[in-house]
């Protein structure tokens, strides 16, 4: 099929978008695209994946169909667009009928070049029967991980758009995500037919973003102690693994005089969508929040995502951390996990319907989760792994590098444990074990004689923090289950024989261990601008100031007039003119003349 090229990318990048050149695999993919090519792109949260089928819209002639499940990043891409002076929309729940029909009417008028759709929308008959008539240029499926079963957040729907090759052949389909595994890619591939498309692997690195990763020790103090320290006035989201956690982090935070906002799914459509507006729009919000949130937001400018518990998988983890620092600006992805984690998370597995394969994977994809919590190697350098990278050296960026981890020999300890865990008749939680080792003569214990057992008080060498240490990672090692039906219940496996026998030697975390503070290298609080003036700090609050000023103004979240690291960039080169303003990245010829002049104003005040 012979496609024209009304203008070329590079120069759509520079006068429309304000960039001076295209990052990684950006360029390449754009021109397979143009040429009419499918593809799988796999690119990073922030690794400009858009631009991958926004400006192939602006070379091709015809509509490009965006598939995303995401009703907010489909608003957001659209107002953001607008700004440029691209011809955009939407077709999707939110909009009244009398709204959905002008839309269309637009696409059949070729007035638009991009238009967003819900994967429902898309699979209607009367859909597709009206992109036969208004020639589509190019479908792009966003959130592609959604077609397989193995990934986090499969959607049926998905399965059904491997008909758009038969009818509309000749059309390119590029299948987008931030998050797959070899397994699920090997089934986007299957499911959309993309068998003759080019796969496009960039670095699944995030260099911005810092990694850490400390065991449960009073979570809330922890956690306020991290925002106080080090993201005292920035946007963050705080993951939490149920709704009542939501609800009760969030109020104690707010208690504490933060801007926070609950979101899970037991709240109204109402509410959710309220609240979701007013972090979007507004500077220096926290949402606490389940996975029910994140799945689209485009905030640009969110400085840290914080898990107050374990997420599924590493695949999950990755997703949500990735919401922090898109714009490439330093941030935080920090979490606190312990025993009840692993235990709930295996939990919800051996009671949920699946089939045992599904479930066997499941369990495989938790215990690399747990294999990077619990690593005593650098963090990015897992993950990457997971993602099948071999990163050579470490990255200095993560607890493990700046605060470089031991472990110690544990086996003996371990041995304590478990001869406790038999000789109690394995009906007791860990938190009854431990006083016995420890040797605590509480009521429990007279109760039951545990104070005569032989392996009373043979654990003192070790603080009830230390064993919960313990304990945590001998859980997470498989060597002890948790019966859920018991009470919690510890009990023994059969991984744990070898070990009582002395036939194998185990290694422990000393990190997790509370000994005396650290004196190697300590994670410093980054600030968000390298400035170190005061003057430069205040001339960056007054563009942000009138960045909400105008973003209000349209309604509009502010980063879709201009990202933090275009305000940075301003500052940093001090533009005194329109064609100086029209030199910043990220500063296109519709945002320069539609804001240049307001920002000129403010940076050359005197």
């Amino acid at each position: 099929m012979a496609i024209t090229i009304q203008q070329e990318p590079i120069d759509i990048l520079q006068t429309v978008f304000g960039y001076k050149s295209f990052r990684g695999q950006q360029a390449e993919i754009i021109e397979h695209v143009i040429k009419g090519n499918d593809a799988l792109i796999l690119m990073p949260t922030g690794g400009g994946k858009s631009l991958c089928y926004q400006i192939p819209a602006l070379c091709m002639h015809g509509v490009v169909v965006v598939v995303s499940p995401l009703i907010a990043l489909m608003q957001d891409q659209v107002a953001a667009l607008k700004q440029l002076g691209i011809k955009a929309s939407v077709l999707n729940s939110t909009l009244s009928p009398g709204e959905a029909e002008y839309t269309e009417e637009l696409m059949q008028a070729g007035e638009l070049d991009i238009v967003y759709v819900s994967p429902e929308r898309l699979n209607t008959e009367r859909f597709l029967e009206l992109l036969t008539r208004c020639k589509p240029a190019l479908f792009a499926i966003d959130e592609a991980h959604c077609v397989s079963q193995w990934g986090h957040d499969f959607r049926p729907e998905y399965t059904e758009f491997a008909k758009l090759k038969g009818i509309f052949p000749g059309i390119p389909r590029i299948a987008l995500t931030a998050t797959a595994d070899e397994l699920t890619r090997q089934d986007i591939i299957k499911h959309l037919r993309l068998e003759n498309g080019r796969v496009f692997s960039s670095s699944f690195d995030r260099p911005n973003i810092r990694y850490r990763v400390m065991p449960k020790d009073n979570e809330k103090k922890q956690l306020l102690n991290f925002i106080e320290t080090e993201h005292k006035d920035d946007s963050g989201i705080v993951y939490c693994i149920s709704r009542s956690k939501v609800e009760q982090i969030a109020e104690w935070l707010k208690n504490q005089g933060y801007d926070v906002l609950p979101y899970h799914a037991g709240l109204g459509a109402e509410v959710r969508k309220r609240n979701q507006d007013y972090f979007i729009k507004n500077d220096g919000v926290i949402m606490i929040a389940t996975i029910a949130f994140g799945m689209g937001i485009d905030k640009p400018d969110v400085r840290f995502v914080a898990h107050m518990d374990l997420p599924k998988s590493v695949e999950a983890y990755y997703q949500e951390t990735g919401r922090a620092g898109r714009d490439g600006l330093p941030s935080d992805a920090w979490m606190v996990y312990g025993a009840e984690d692993i235990v709930k998370l295996r939990g919800f597995i051996y009671k949920s319907e699946a089939d045992e394969t599904h479930k066997r994977i499941e369990h495989q994809k938790l215990d690399s989760l747990i294999g990077y919590a619990e690593t005593m190697n650098c963090r990015r350098q897992v993950l990457l792994d997971y993602f099948g990278e071999k990163p050579v050296s470490k990255c200095n960026n993560c607890d493990t590098c700046l605060e470089p981890v031991t472990g110690f020999e544990g086996t003996i300890a371990i041995q304590k444990a478990l001869s406790c865990i038999y000789r109690t008749g394995q009906r007791f939680g860990a938190t009854h074990i431990i006083n016995i080792l420890t040797g605590k003569e509480d009521e429990k214990i007279k109760r039951f004689n545990h104070n005569k057992l032989s392996t009373f008080g043979i654990g003192r060498e070790y603080s009830k923090f230390q064993w919960k240490s313990i304990f945590r990672q001998i859980i997470a090692l498989g060597l002890v289950n948790v019966d859920l039906e018991a009470f919690g219940a510890l009990k023994l496996t059969s991984s744990s024989n070898k070990v009582l026998r002395g036939q194998e030697k185990i290694f422990l975390r000393k990190d997790t261990i509370k000994e005396k503070p650290s004196k190697t290298k300590k994670a410093e609080p980054r600030k968000r601008t390298s400035f170190t003036d005061p003057k430069s700090n205040a001339l960056f609050q007054k563009l942000r100031e009138l960045r909400l000023s105008l973003a209000k103004e349209q309604n509009v979240p502010p980063y879709v007039i201009f990202h933090d690291s275009t305000l940075i960039d301003m500052i940093t080169a001090m533009p005194r003119n329109l064609p100086e303003m029209g030199q910043i990245s990220g500063v296109g010829k519709s945002k320069l003349e539609r804001y240049g002049k307001a920002f000129l104003e403010v940076i050359n005040e005197k």
